[in-house]
């Protein structure tokens, strides 16, 4: 398949005197901008992390024998993953997030904190990439969340063995039917599952990429001083595009 459709980008460009000292105000703007835009689901983030070397399959326990769980497994070269998840909060320590700790991206979150996000609001023709390592919230910070979420979503959270292999979508729905019944006296109450929580990106570079004519596109990087992690020090440099 062959694609031929070309975009052509006239914004007005990103200048460094045009931005923010630090990374989560100038992401704080652009997101407002998104939402005042009516961009589809602008907290929509792609999150990629990495399996590391010797990793199990995903939902195959690394004691498993079956050569077939095994076909491409365990992984003899890092591996990237990626998928959608929402952002539900950002502020100054990062972006957070939250899931199933027992699904792919859990496992691999564990053995390699590492990950990266990236927005794309395309009719801003604006995309931001982050960098960063992920923390897990505390236990009270996660159920706050959990607990405005909707029933169905609290019982979902319970009932799905998220990223484990499943026979058909009627095993899912017996597996929710048997979860509403475990919970039926106490609907308002359905407790904060203990393989579900929240994350933090704690960023250590952040991009944002703003879309320009003949793909000479505007790339400005904010660059975390290694040298003080816990601290708001940032550089800010041009990126060719």
């Amino acid at each position: 398949m062959l694609v031929t459709t070309r975009s052509q980008y006239n914004t007005e460009g990103l200048d460094v005197h045009q931005i923010e000292a630090e990374p989560m105000a100038m992401f704080g703007r652009w997101f407002d901008d998104a939402h005042k835009a009516d961009e589809l689901e602008p907290e929509a983030m792609n999150l990629s992390t990495v399996a590391l070397p010797g990793a199990p399959a995903p939902g195959v326990s690394s004691s498993s024998s079956s050569s077939a769980d095994k076909s491409a497994w365990p992984v003899d070269a890092p591996r990237p993953s990626s998928r959608i998840v929402l952002l539900k909060h950002a502020d100054a320590r990062g972006f957070q997030f939250f899931s199933n700790y027992d699904s792919r991206k859990g496992n691999e979150l564990d053995a390699n904190p590492w990950c990266a996000l990236t927005f794309f609001w395309p009719k801003l023709h604006r995309s931001v990439r982050v960098l960063g390592r992920v923390e897990r919230l505390s236990p009270e910070e996660s159920k706050a969340y959990y607990d405005t979420r909707p029933v169905g979503s609290r019982i979902g959270a319970w009932a799905s063995p998220q990223s484990r292999v499943i026979a058909d979508r009627a095993e899912l729905d017996r597996l929710v039917r048997d979860t509403e019944q475990r919970f039926a006296t106490s609907e308002e109450d359905i407790p904060l599952p203990p393989h579900w929580g929240g994350y933090r990106v704690v960023p250590d570079e952040v991009e944002f990429w703003m879309g320009r004519p003949n793909r000479l596109h505007d790339r400005i990087r904010y660059v975390r001083d290694p040298n003080t992690p816990m601290a708001n020090d940032w550089s800010v440099e041009r990126l060719a595009p």
